[in-house]
């Protein structure tokens, strides 16, 4: 019976790196389009890049304030001030129409800084005894 098998072996004498080494060589990965470097003549080779995911923008959220016959507008005024960082004028626009219209956008956040804003206004609003609402919704 004769052995065939041409793989290299570990014998003495052998060079198995060198001819694993030269096995390697001939797998080399080249671009599949064939390009050339410019200057050397070799395959050319490249950096594969993944795409970064694109960030979504957070879903933004409108703070409505409500009318009621009973907050004074000039808490109202302060409300806006405080909490929406409005100077005296625009709290004072803002306070006009939601008292002509019933409702008015305070501002537009992120859900959670939303949320916050209407928790410390009806906090405010409560400990002044003020039946003033306010309420979120999606932009």
């Amino acid at each position: 019976m004769t052995h065939t098998d041409k793989r290299p072996t570990m014998q003495p004498g052998t060079n198995f790196l060198k001819d694993r080494a030269l096995a390697w060589d001939k797998l080399r990965i080249t671009l599949s389009d064939g390009d050339k470097r410019e200057g050397d003549g070799g395959p050319a080779t490249g950096v594969v890049v993944k795409p970064r995911p694109k960030t979504k923008k957070p879903a933004m959220y409108k703070v409505l304030m409500l009318n009621d016959d009973y907050t004074p507008m000039e808490f109202v005024v302060h409300v806006l001030e405080r909490f929406f960082q409005k100077n005296r004028d625009e709290a004072t626009r803002i306070m006009m129409h939601v008292h002509r219209r019933g409702v008015g956008v305070c501002g537009v956040y992120t859900y959670e800084v939303a949320e916050t804003k209407v928790t410390q206004v009806m906090d405010l609003a409560r400990q002044n005894q003020h039946p003033l609402q306010c309420t979120i919704e999606k932009e």
